[in-house]
């Protein structure tokens, strides 16, 4: 028998239509049903690729004996923080509050009424089984203590997560920024702490913009290290590109083996941006390799990106991606199997889990050739191997991101099909995510869903549609991305300058989230100042600037102070010190668009068309001179004269120090 769970556009949710567990989904009747049941509720939130998520429901969920317990003494909802993550925002902040650390599975129990008053992470069965007997008996005998408990949590946590409206983001603020990174740097490995170690994408970012504006060599080194240690670690699918969710160690040697849309996103533009800045082939290959991951392995049928693929195969974490040296010489003879094990730092011993090895590539290969006819050929055995999971479900904000990504890897890199993968996943956005003026959070299969987008779909979304915009000189991309911020801007602004995580008309919960700090994507905030720069410098829109700069200033102690946590905030007020450049590029001459587009002046933004093209306004009253293509260059609302030649084009694009 299937549960509630059935019907969810979540694969996560849909993992446990088949539990014994009576699962509800997050809904007014779920909670209505505790009211009449008067039992507590069992909040569980997970995500499809969480490796201890599969373990917990495996021991607990999936065992009638457990699930008769669960079902007697609550009214448990599960709950996809990918499609959620409002409510997860808001029960992660109580479990961190209560036990010092957070996680997922999240388990926490709440009144009726959405109030937490108990919340952990994974149990194990018989500690989870004995866990929700004791809250039962709590909420029956000592119900006062539970409910006072409850509200003491609520209280602690209104207000939380808010900061105060502070000076603005400044060039000194960013110069100490980026001189705590440098501090905080691994020298050695790169990357910033210790394991398990995270890739920075947002800080990289913001550190290769620093890098441009102030000409640091110091700081270009950080970005160099941790992305060359990063491509050539475990991290990353040496066979198939794209990045892991994180490194287990400090060195990138084995990783948590999911792949997350957002996690490559990111770091698709960081590595474009490396390469553009430097010339470095590894860069470049990273680049490619990513881009081609994205469209091969997680673009659905309907033209979007899939979410993630899971860590696990068959329950195995890693089973698809791990190797020993007899596996290789199986698959490539002795001569190659040899050298390939070599090459990719696969051992005897292992590097992982029982004698098997993560692939790393220490150096190149001193054949070309020979590698990619290795590679080649370890790929294709590795697809006869059973595969993880897939995700599939498409959500906006991660897909606005990829869109971003590879229409700027296209433009770029000569690219086409990554440009025309961009249009189609924004399209997608556009024609089924859009509902009445207003984001959807998700989709799958074609069908959306009911959940409203929170700040991230809108920031992200709109930063896609920008680039897109600037790559196609589109104006239907620009006026769609100015119509999402203005619905920020009417619907998302808590008064201050700052932005609620939710819209003003969407469900109430016990606390309206508010976080304006990084985590593994941008935070909805620093999303939407981000887009609000670039859209800016190119409608001209001085609203959309002063927003900009209004919400920057909320987080400008925390760019100065802990940047490792706001490095999109970062990134963001680089562009606006920056100016940021306005390019057009009026006519046809392909070198000359290149060159505007190589610019690393940080935030530019570029678009290249005719001359008054419609919906475009950065080539509005921008003729041709003397009949010849021409490149106008502003900075800060002054223009230098339109210039026609390469060598003034490409000094007068370049960033440097200001």
């Amino acid at each position: 028998m299937t549960n509630r769970l059935s019907g969810s556009t979540s694969p996560y949710l849909l993992q446990h239509e088949d539990n014994p567990v009576d699962w509800w989904e997050w809904s007014p009747a779920a909670f209505a049903e505790a009211r009449r049941r008067d039992v507590p509720i069992l909040l569980s939130i997970g995500y499809a690729a969480c490796h201890w998520c599969h373990v917990m429901a495996h021991e607990s969920f999936e065992d009638p004996a457990t699930a008769a317990v669960v079902n007697e003494h609550t009214l448990p909802i599960k709950v996809d923080r990918e499609e959620r993550p409002d409510v997860d925002a808001v029960y992660m902040q109580a479990t961190q509050a209560m036990t010092g650390q957070g996680g997922w599975p999240m388990t926490s129990f709440l009144t009726p009424e959405g109030t937490p008053f108990f919340c952990g992470t994974y149990f194990p069965r018989e500690p989870f089984t004995a866990l929700v007997r004791a809250v039962s008996a709590a909420w029956r005998d000592k119900r006062a203590d539970v409910l006072h408990q409850g509200q003491a949590v609520v209280e602690a946590l209104t207000g939380a997560g808010s900061l105060p409206a502070g000076p603005p983001l400044t060039a000194v603020q960013l110069d100490s920024a980026a001189g705590i990174l440098v501090g905080e740097h691994d020298p050695v490995d790169g990357g910033f702490g210790g394991a398990p170690k995270f890739p920075p994408s947002m800080v990289l970012e913001f550190l290769l913009r620093h890098a441009a504006r102030t000409g640091r060599a110091d700081v270009r080194s950080v970005v160099e290290l941790t992305a060359e240690r990063m491509a050539r670690g475990g991290i990353y699918d040496q066979l198939g590109g794209g990045f892991a969710r994180y490194s287990v160690d400090a060195r990138w040697v084995v990783p948590h083996f999911e792949k997350m849309l957002y996690d490559n996103a990111l770091l698709l533009r960081v590595y474009l941006h490396i390469w553009r800045a430097t010339g470095s082939a590894l860069a470049r290959r990273v680049t490619e390799e990513t881009a081609d991951f994205l469209v091969r392995d997680l673009r659905t049928p309907e033209g979007g990106f899939a979410s993630a693929l899971d860590a696990d195969t068959d329950g195995v974490e890693g089973l698809t991606y791990v190797w020993r040296p007899e596996q290789l010489r199986e698959v490539l003879g002795d001569d190659d199997g040899t050298w390939a094990a070599e090459l990719l730092a696969v051992t005897p011993t292992g590097t992982f889990e029982e004698g098997a090895s993560t692939l790393q590539l220490p150096r190149d290969p001193d054949d070309d050739a020979r590698w990619a006819g290795v590679r080649d050929r370890l790929l294709a055995s590795r697809s006869q191997r059973p595969q993880p999971a897939r995700d599939d479900k498409v959500v906006a904000a991660w897909n606005g991101l990829a869109v971003a990504a590879l229409a700027e890897c296209g433009a770029l890199l000569g690219r086409p099909e990554y440009v025309q993968a961009a249009v189609a996943a924004a399209d997608l956005l556009l024609d089924l995510h859009l509902v009445d003026g207003r984001l959807r959070r998700v989709s799958r299969t074609g069908a959306v869903g009911v959940h409203a987008g929170v700040l991230e779909d809108y920031g992200d979304v709109a930063e896609g549609l920008l680039v897109l915009h600037q790559v196609t000189a589109d104006g239907r991309w620009l006026d769609q991305a100015v119509r999402l911020l203005d619905t920020v801007l009417a619907h998302f602004g808590d008064g201050t300058g700052g932005f609620y995580d939710t819209a003003d008309d969407a469900e109430a919960l016990v606390r309206r989230p508010q976080d304006p700090t990084d985590n593994a994507t941008p935070s909805g905030a620093n999303a939407v100042a981000a887009a609000l720069v670039t859209s800016a410098a190119l409608t001209g829109d001085t609203r959309h600037r002063a927003a900009a700069e209004a919400a920057l200033a909320r987080v400008s102690a925390v760019v100065e102070g802990h940047p490792r946590f706001a490095g999109w905030a970062a990134a963001a007020g680089e562009a606006i010190v920056a100016g940021p450049l306005q390019v057009a590029v009026v006519g046809g001459r392909d070198e000359l668009e290149h060159l505007a587009r190589m610019s690393t002046s940080p935030g530019a933004v570029v678009v290249a068309g005719g001359p008054g093209a419609p919906g475009v306004p950065l080539l509005a009253d921008r003729p041709l001179v003397d009949g010849l293509p021409a490149v106008y260059v502003c900075r800060g609302f002054v223009c230098d004269l339109p210039r026609t030649v390469l060598e003034d084009v490409a000094a007068a694009v370049q960033s440097g120090p200001l």
